[in-house]
């Protein structure tokens, strides 16, 4: 996470550089758009991605009186040039009602939206700017995988923090049980069953630690 005050925010993208991270991390909310287009001039020279959080989004987005649409800030920040944003889980921790989170995957992933009064958007071809990959992150841990990829599909970015690290064997442990949960989902194959196998023991324990308990 290299968001600060502008200049500190570059001077630490570029320690990441000269650290090997392909990756820098933007909490675009406190950052602002004019401090976000700046490190986005800076990874574009550097060849990092940026990871769009929206920490303080609730603020703006969640009053149903007053405030800015999350799909204009997710707009804004596709524009400006962001690689991968959060869009909400449906099934994680955070309030992310299914229409809005389809609605942020649809608006990051297509080339063209469709009007459609159901999702709350509008007509519009973004030409020439790039896709963005839509993130799930907040309460997810390898027992809920299946549910999230049967909302979301398979073209987007899962992040799990407590998901992993909360693994009983620990985070390697913990690393390893969320890839064979992938594994199993993207074979068709239910977690449990896959769980069995011998070389699977690390997902058997998360599924024992976790369940399937879905956190909201």
């Amino acid at each position: 996470n290299v968001t600060a005050e502008t200049k500190e925010m570059l001077r630490r993208a570029k320690l990441a550089h000269d650290y090997g991270f392909k990756y820098v991390m933007c909490d675009i909310m406190t950052a602002g758009w004019a401090g976000l287009q700046t490190l986005r001039d800076f990874t574009q020279d550097t060849k990092q991605a940026i990871h769009a959080h929206r920490a303080m989004h609730a603020a703006m987005t969640r009053n149903p009186k007053h405030g800015i649409s999350m799909q204009v800030i997710a707009d804004s920040a596709r524009l400006i040039g962001v690689d991968n944003i959060h869009i909400g889980t449906v099934v994680g921790k955070l309030v992310s009602p299914p229409e809005e989170v389809l609605s942020l995957e649809n608006e990051m992933r297509s080339m063209e939206i469709e009007e459609s009064f159901r999702l709350g958007t509008l007509y519009q071809k973004w030409y020439n700017i790039k896709q963005v990959f839509p993130v799930s992150s907040g309460g997810l841990h390898p027992g809920i995988v299946p549910d999230v990829l049967k909302i979301l599909g398979n073209n987007c970015v899962l992040q799990l923090g407590g998901g992993v690290h909360g693994h009983p064997n620990g985070t390697k442990e913990g690393a390893k049980a969320f890839c064979q949960a992938i594994e199993a989902t993207m074979n068709h194959i239910p977690l449990e069953e896959f769980a069995e196998r011998k070389e699977n023991s690390a997902l058997r324990v998360a599924l024992k630690h976790f369940g399937h308990t879905k956190p909201v």
